[in-house]
C-alpha cells in the first residue's frame, strides 16, 4: 500500500513518503522496461472509512489538515460513499478519498528489480554475511561464502541488520564500532483472499485492517503489528481479527476463498525513521530500518543511496535518516 498521508503520522516520515510517492510512476515504468516484467500498480486512491463518532471526528480533522497543506482529497458523507463503493458496509458514515494514493504488488516488484539488475550485469551471490569492515583497498565482507573485497558496501539487511558486525578493521573478531541496536523485527501478518471480482475499486483503510483489492479478485487484508521477535508462525487470533474487520467493512469477503497468510518482519527503529546514509566506517552505507514504509520508500532510498555511493552527493531527506544519530 502506498499511502503516506495515512501512514505518515509525523512530519519527517510524511515528507519522506510524499517525496518517494512522487517518484513511483517513473520508478515502476523503468523497472518494467528493464525487466520485461508486468507489475501490478495502481494509483486509484485510498478510501479511509469511519463509523464510530471518534473515528468520524479523526477523519474530519485529517481532512482539515490535508486542506491546509493543499493536498487533493474529498471528504464524503454516507450517500456519496455508497455511490463510490456500493460494496461497503452500511455502517460507514464518512470516508476520506485521497486519489494520489495506491498500491503495488510488492513481491512482483522485488523479483522484477532483481531481473532488471541482472539484465544490467549484476551478479547475485547467496551467502550469510557476518561482518563488514575496512579492507586493504576498500571494504571487506566476511560471509559463509568467504571473504570479498569491494569498493563499497550497502548494508540493507532489514530486521537482520544488527546481526552483521560493522568494524573499523577487516579482520574477523574485531570489536564492532557500531551496529544498529534499535533495529528490531516487528512481526506483521497479512491475509490473502480470493473473490470472483474485486470487492472495491479503491484501497480501503478502516479501523482494524486495510483491504487492497487486486484486479484479479485477490484481496490482501493487513496487517498486524506485533513485537514477537523472529517468530514467523501465523496465529489464529491475528487471522481472526483481520478477517472479522475486513468482513465487517466489506461484507462480500465473507464468501471469499481463504488462500493463505503471510508473515514478515518489518525492521523497526526507536524513532520510526529509516537508517540511510554513510556509516562511521569508510565506504560503508546503511539502507535499513524502514519499518512499515519499506516498499513506499524504495525509490527514494534507491536514488539517495545511488547518489551518495556513486557521486558522494547527499540528497534532501538524508538529514533525518543519518546513521550517526544511533552512533553508527
Amino acid at each position: 500500500m502506498l499511502a503516506p498521508y495515512i501512514e505518515g503520522h509525523f512530519s519527517s516520515l510524511l515528507d519522506l513518503g510524499v517525496r518517494s510517492l512522487a517518484l513511483y510512476d517513473d520508478f515502476v515504468q523503468r523497472v518494467r522496461i528493464d525487466s520485461g516484467v508486468h507489475i501490478e500498480y495502481s494509483r486509484r486512491g485510498t478510501l479511509q472509512i469511519a463509523a464510530a463518532d471518534d473515528e468520524v471526528a479523526r477523519l474530519t480533522a485529517l481532512a482539515g489538515t490535508l486542506a491546509e497543506a493543499g493536498v487533493v482529497h474529498s471528504l464524503l458523507e454516507a450517500p456519496a460513499v455508497r455511490d463510490l463503493e456500493p460494496g461497503l458496509s452500511p455502517s460507514v458514515r464518512r470516508a476520506l478519498l485521497i486519489p494520489s494514493h495506491g498500491y503495488v504488488a510488492a513481491s512482483t516488484l522485488t523479483s522484477a528489480l532483481a531481473t532488471a539488475a541482472a539484465n544490467q550485469g549484476v551478479v547475485f551471490e547467496r551467502a550469510s554475511v557476518t561482518q563488514v569492515g575496512q579492507g586493504r583497498s576498500g571494504v571487506c565482507l566476511h560471509s559463509s561464502a568467504g571473504r570479498l573485497e569491494a569498493d563499497a558496501v550497502v548494508l540493507a539487511a532489514g530486521s537482520w541488520s544488527p546481526q552483521i558486525v560493522v568494524s573499523a578493521a577487516g579482520s574477523a573478531g574485531t570489536v564492532a564500532s557500531g551496529s544498529p541496536p534499535v533495529v528490531r523485527p516487528v512481526r506483521g501478518q497479512l491475509v490473502h483472499l480470493q473473490t470472483a471480482a474485486p470487492v472495491a475499486s479503491h484501497v480501503i483503510w478502516g479501523p482494524g485492517c486495510y483491504v487492497v483489492p487486486w484486479k484479479d479478485g485477490t484481496a490482501l487484508v493487513g496487517a498486524t503489528v506485533e513485537e514477537a521477535g523472529f517468530d514467523d508462525r501465523p496465529t489464529a487470533g491475528a487471522v481472526r481479527g483481520l478477517l472479522n474487520a475486513a468482513i465487517g467493512w466489506c461484507p462480500a469477503l465473507e464468501h471469499a476463498v481463504f488462500t493463505g497468510v503471510r508473515v514478515g518482519f518489518r525492521p523497526g527503529t526507536a524513532d520510526e525513521l529509516p537508517i540511510v546514509g554513510r556509516a562511521s566506517v569508510s565506504n560503508v552505507f546503511y539502507a535499513t530500518g524502514h519499518f512499515r514504509s519499506g516498499v513506499l520508500l524504495a525509490p527514494l532510498t534507491a536514488s539517495l543511496i545511488a547518489a551518495l555511493v556513486m557521486d558522494g552527493r547527499e540528497g534532501p531527506g538524508l538529514e533525518v535518516m543519518r546513521p550517526a544519530r544511533f552512533g553508527l
